[in-house]
């Protein structure tokens, strides 16, 4: 593929990553908390009911998020099979298989503003609330396992081929790490708000991934053979 053409497929891609971020930081920073109580599903139901078209925006932006992580798993494929095709097939398949988790916790929520007027009595839409929020965490929370996975070879890719800065690489391996490691403590019921410390690095190379893709896009191949021979000369 020509270098101009990879260019605008990384900005492409750039576009659905932004898409991505986008939708998640609104869909949970904005809408979230307004809908969903953590351990009181009585004022989720509430808040179900009293607030139905928040409830649906909600929705909504969980909807982008899955749409714009599996298009942006088929961009960074297009762009990144050229250079590297393992690399790029694991991206490709953890970024879907982190849609289809994210899937899970849509259908949840999906159900969850149904239940507001089925003809159940409150104490069991309460029950099934309590339920339905549970497994809209815990796909979030099983959904970090892949998107860490996700983050490894994107970052591996990068430092190996020197297309794009060797410190983003290196900031997204440890960003997928940490993913993994707050999934994996989480499991064992660990909470605390440092938890959120370890995927810090993840959000900072993101950021700086979605500048870089729609800015810059992707550098040349470097020409080792042309930089062989000004070395012997």
């Amino acid at each position: 593929m020509e270098q101009t053409q990879l260019v605008k497929t990384a900005r492409v891609a750039g576009i659905w990553y932004l898409m991505l971020a986008a939708s998640g930081m609104l869909g949970f920073m904005v809408y979230h908390d307004k809908i969903f109580v953590s351990d009181n599903p009585g004022q989720t139901l509430s808040n179900l009911t009293e607030q139905v078209s928040v409830a649906r925006i909600r929705l909504l932006f969980e909807l982008i998020i899955i749409v714009s992580q599996a298009l942006a798993a088929v961009w960074f494929y297009k762009l990144f099979h050229p250079i590297n095709k393992t690399a790029a097939v694991a991206i490709a398949l953890w970024g879907t298989v982190n849609a289809v988790a994210i899937m899970v916790s849509a259908i949840a929520m999906y159900s969850a503003i149904g239940i507001t007027t089925a003809t159940f009595s409150v104490e069991e839409k309460t029950r099934m609330v309590q339920i339905l929020t549970s497994i809209i965490r815990n796909a979030w929370n099983i959904g970090g396992l892949f998107f860490g996975l996700w983050l490894i070879p994107m970052g591996s890719l990068i430092i190996s081929s020197g297309r794009m800065p060797k410190l983003l690489g290196g900031i997204l391996i440890l960003g997928g790490i940490g993913y993994l490691v707050q999934t994996f403590l989480k499991s064992m019921g660990v909470q605390g708000s440092y938890l959120g410390m370890l995927v810090m690095p993840a959000t900072a190379a993101e950021l700086w991934m979605i500048g870089y893709l729609l800015v810059f896009g992707i550098r040349p191949a470097i020409d080792h053979s042309s930089s062989q021979a000004r070395a012997d000369t």
